[in-house]
């Protein structure tokens, strides 16, 4: 940050305001603290009848060419279930029903925060998107694990599987 865009001064300096517990960035003209937080990434974990997951595989840095879940950030003025639907549209063509929250997974050392819903494909349609080169359903056997982009992305699929040996995918498709 080169300038407050409060009042427009160069006099920006890190230091931990009064009252406070971390260094953060502060206009010496105005007092102005400038925040930085974590960053959300949401997404879907999109499974069908047929007990499959799919997967994109990224088109783009980071780690292109392998497998993930359809996700990405969050935007200011939605929901973390609208930006993982929309999300999941915007890497597959995909659009999912009964959304639920999942996994919430801190990263602390890249500032993220990952939250993962599940979601009941909805019909046949999905492809690849400038974001995603390839678009596909995996039976359970068949995940790629040593292709996967994440250790997000893993263990959100790892918990999956766990609740799935407890029934629990049979009982979500149930409804």
């Amino acid at each position: 940050m080169n300038f407050c865009s409060k009042c427009s001064s160069a006099q920006i300096e890190k230091k931990v305001p009064d009252g406070d517990t971390h260094e953060r960035l502060v206009c010496t003209q105005c007092n102005e603290i400038f925040y930085s937080n974590p960053n959300i990434v949401t997404g879907v974990l999109p499974f069908n009848s047929n007990n499959e997951i799919l997967l994109c595989k990224r088109n783009i840095e980071p780690r292109s060419g392998f497998w993930t879940l359809p996700a990405g950030f969050l935007e200011n003025g939605e929901s973390i279930e609208e930006g993982a639907v929309r999300e999941t549209y915007e890497e597959a063509l995909l659009k999912v029903e009964n959304v639920n929250l999942f996994t919430i997974l801190s990263v602390p050392h890249i500032n993220q925060i990952y939250t993962f819903f599940t979601g009941e494909i909805n019909g046949s349609s999905f492809g690849p998107t400038p974001e995603s080169s390839e678009v596909k359903l995996f039976k359970i056997d068949e995940i790629p694990w040593d292709e996967l982009a994440f250790p997000t992305v893993k263990r959100t699929l790892q918990l999956f599987l766990e609740e799935d040996r407890n029934n629990v995918f049979n009982e979500v498709l149930k409804y």
